[in-house]
């Protein structure tokens, strides 16, 4: 049965509390009853919570030889020496059927294949989103049942979702694949944007002429560089790269020009400058308008005589140099405030090639995640990555200050982090899933009022149940913490949890 049918079962009319059992083993208390709470709140099915394997056996699988449950949740590292592990053994060699997930504070290679030797269905690394283990234990019921779902569960695993629209819930996007006339010399790219780039450099590669490539940090402005290098007749020379932003002022004359020995305190032989090791090639003078005025007047001077004067020299060096410049900075800008040279600007700015910023060539964004899946994801694996479309929705929204570099760095936590192949809402970065306005349409769509109704006092009483457990898991029951984390006085919040009997 595939996961559409079998999402639409329709429960038989029995309570869900009579839906076999969750199990957690967790000997932390606080934890425990945490989980336990927060489950049986949010997903209306029976938890029965112990503390050790020896407190299972006897209580549970002494007194239900013939009920299994369908999940168990279990710590690896137990009080008395306990084993979630080995737990998992003896309930299993007792006849008992269940999809196990194991938790651990103490994470290894080797607990780690433990786990999935004997068929472990996740493996939780403490701390955890308690957010993580739900979605987990809705994976169990669908790995699980073949034949009965719970509307109420289903719900839940719809997550933002409302009732009714559940080919969303249970839909996955694959991700488009950049094809060979997606890619450019190390580049990916389908916009006009980008394809006005591509043009630009082959147009200029073969030429000696000046570059300036200007854009914000992370678009890619070094990969261009690099194209325009590989694609010129020099080649088969050295491509010297220098980042002026990084280098202090007092030590960037002589990367850039060299020194002969005793120029200066530790100059103890001569050296050549980064000018001198990319003769006859290209030298890539990245973060150009970070570079201080009086090196400016220098590099003005090298760029018309074609000479260098390493420090402490009085022989000037004949240079023949492709150069191409960089920088995140409006120089325009800098150059009418007086803090770049206009003689400078224009003598650098001979070709301009503008990077765009990755919200102006959104459409370039699924080809760059599935570059980026490619990348972080092991060949045999990369094609069962698949996002919720409205994860996709979320990533297509955001502005990314970071542009391509933050959204590699985004894929490359979410290939991590994921609990699961598909790549959910929830999974990503706060900054992502708040800041975005489709965020907003997501809880519209969550609160959407169904034909039947509903009861209007529960369901704002259940969220604020949730909402307060999730806190005061979060803190690991600091009411301090956890009334700062809600927004309330904690003698606020103390009165709510007393009102609500929601006491660890």
């Amino acid at each position: 049965m595939d996961d559409m049918n079998f999402l639409h079962q329709s429960f038989d009319g029995s309570s869900v509390m009579n839906f076999p059992p969750i199990i957690i083993v967790e000997d932390d208390k606080l934890l425990g009853l945490s989980l336990k709470k927060y489950l049986e709140q949010t997903l209306k099915l029976n938890v029965q919570l112990y503390s050790s394997s020896e407190d299972c056996l006897m209580n549970f699988a002494k007194h239900h030889p013939k009920e299994s449950p369908f999940c168990l949740v279990t710590d690896i590292s137990l009080e008395q020496g306990s084993d979630g592990l080995l737990l998992i053994d003896i309930l299993k060699d007792k006849g008992f059927e269940f999809v196990s997930i194991v938790m651990t504070g103490f994470a290894s290679i080797e607990t780690a294949i433990a786990a999935t030797k004997k068929g472990v269905f996740h493996y939780l690394t403490k701390p955890f989103e308690i957010e993580n283990l739900k979605k987990l234990v809705i994976q169990a019921l669908q790995t699980k049942l073949s034949t009965v779902l719970p509307r109420e569960i289903v719900s839940e695993g719809e997550g933002v979702f409302a009732a009714g629209d559940r080919s969303k819930a249970t839909s996955k996007l694959k991700i488009d694949r950049p094809t060979v006339e997606d890619t450019f010399e190390g580049m990916i790219g389908r916009s006009k944007a980008m394809r006005d780039v591509f043009d630009r450099i082959q147009k200029v590669a073969k030429t000696d002429s000046t570059i300036l490539i200007m854009g914000p940090s992370g678009t890619g402005k070094e990969l261009v560089a690099s194209a325009i290098h590989k694609l010129s007749s020099r080649n088969l020379r050295n491509r010297v790269s220098v980042n002026c932003g990084a280098i202090p002022s007092e030590l960037l004359e002589s990367e850039l020009f060299g020194h002969v020995k005793g120029a200066f305190t530790g100059a103890i032989s001569n050296r050549k400058g980064r000018f001198e090791l990319a003769q006859n090639g290209t030298i890539f003078l990245d973060e150009i308008g970070d570079m201080p005025q009086l090196l400016q007047v220098k590099l003005l001077r090298v760029l018309q005589e074609r000479q260098i004067e390493p420090v402490g020299s009085s022989e000037n060096i004949d240079i023949d140099v492709r150069v191409i410049a960089a920088t995140h900075r409006d120089l325009e800008k800098a150059v009418a405030e007086g803090k770049f040279r206009e003689d400078l600007f224009y003598r650098l700015n001979v070709i301009p090639i503008k990077m765009p910023a990755l919200k102006e060539r959104r459409e370039d964004i699924p080809l760059l995640i599935s570059h980026f899946l490619d990348r972080f994801v092991s060949a045999d694996r990369s094609n069962e990555i698949s996002f919720a479309p409205l994860t996709m929705d979320l990533l297509m929204g955001y502005d990314w200050p970071g542009n391509v570099r933050e959204l590699e760095n985004v894929i490359e936590r979410l290939v991590i982090l994921r609990g699961g192949n598909e790549i959910l809402p929830e999974d990503l970065p706060a900054k992502i899933f708040r800041s975005n306005p489709l965020a907003t349409h997501q809880y519209k769509t969550l609160f959407e009022l169904p034909e039947v109704g509903v009861d209007l006092k529960q369901i704002l009483s259940d969220i604020e149940d949730s909402l307060i457990m999730q806190a005061m898991n979060r803190t690991r029951g600091n009411k301090n913490q956890a009334s700062k984390l809600l927004a309330l006085n904690r003698t606020t919040l103390i009165e709510k949890m007393k009102k609500k009997n929601l006491e660890l």
